[in-house]
């Protein structure tokens, strides 16, 4: 057993032995831990700076730090919290996790409208993903973690855990996501991280040229599929969560993929700027460049 491994399971009992707690302890925990990880894990912290100057030219270095320690408090937390998406029971989890807009959702899905729901990379994603699937029977793509089996296959069961659930891996393609919404299945759609050049072309991103897959354009137009945006918040102190699911979007998709590309990153910027600390900015988002640009990390 390799030493990332023990450290995992060790991490993973601690989540266990945790979840326990009452909500605001287990907040002010994860809080710690992610103060922790801005002080040691240096690499991250550095990518999370670098996005956050990117993307907000305006503030000044303070407030960028001072939204850059926020940012890890939110994502530690979102990690110490995840116990209670692994073991919590099923009324204690629909309790700390709410669902605004589920019954708009459900009228689609039961007039058998194929239904993409759009999910940004808030901390709280797989807490809203997994409240989505214990009202539907969906499918999402799942990104395996090569470099730790062992966490990789607990992320899984927390994406599996409620419902009838399909995970379709990363490099199916659109085929995996068209067959999953003609069966019916709506489809958790995460649309913004850097895959690299294939399937997508550059559009902005708060200003900055991103490379950002146009699947989300494609698929709607080979499905007929109405587009429902979605935000998944996590609520200060022992608040818990909320998944917001919005209006199905109108005229979209159109004839014009870079148009459709470009709204979809308009809405997610839009929606950014409501809970700046809760982006996942430790991801390399800018990380492909045009030709001729330079490397930004």
């Amino acid at each position: 057993m390799t030493y990332l491994t023990r450290l995992t399971h060790v991490m993973i009992f601690v989540f266990w032995l945790v979840h326990w707690l009452p909500l605001p302890i287990l907040a002010l925990f994860g809080r710690l831990l992610g103060m922790f990880c801005y002080v040691f894990i240096v690499p991250r912290r550095r990518i999370a700076a670098k996005n956050l100057k990117l993307c907000f030219p305006e503030l000044d270095d303070r407030a960028r730090r001072r939204l850059l320690r926020r940012h890890f408090q939110a994502f530690g937390r979102s990690m110490f919290e995840r116990g209670i998406l692994w073991w919590a029971s099923p009324k204690r989890f629909r309790r700390i996790v709410r669902f605004k807009g589920e019954e708009q959702m459900r009228a689609l899905v039961q007039a058998g409208t194929p239904v993409i729901v759009v999910a940004p990379h808030f901390v709280g994603l797989d807490m809203g993903g997994s409240r989505a699937g214990m009202s539907f029977d969906g499918a999402s793509v799942y990104a395996r973690q090569d470099n730790d089996l062992v966490f990789d296959a607990w992320l899984r069961r927390g994406r599996l855990r409620f419902g009838n659930q399909i995970l379709l891996e990363k490099d199916e393609g659109i085929r995996g996501a068209v067959k999953a919404l003609k069966s019916g299945r709506p489809f958790y759609y995460l649309p913004d991280m850097d895959l690299g050049c294939k399937d997508a072309i550059f559009v902005p991103f708060f200003g900055v040229e991103a490379s950002t897959v146009t699947g989300l354009s494609r698929i709607a137009r080979l499905t007929g599929a109405k587009v429902l945006p979605s935000v998944t918040r996590m609520l200060s102190g022992g608040g818990g969560y909320v998944l917001e699911i919005g209006e199905a979007w109108e005229n979209f998709p159109t004839d014009d993929v870079e148009a459709d590309t470009r709204k979809m990153n308009a809405w997610i910027e839009s929606a950014v700027r409501t809970m700046p600390e809760q982006y996942y900015w430790i991801h390399r988002r800018f990380r492909t460049r045009p030709d001729g640009e330079a490397y930004l990390y």
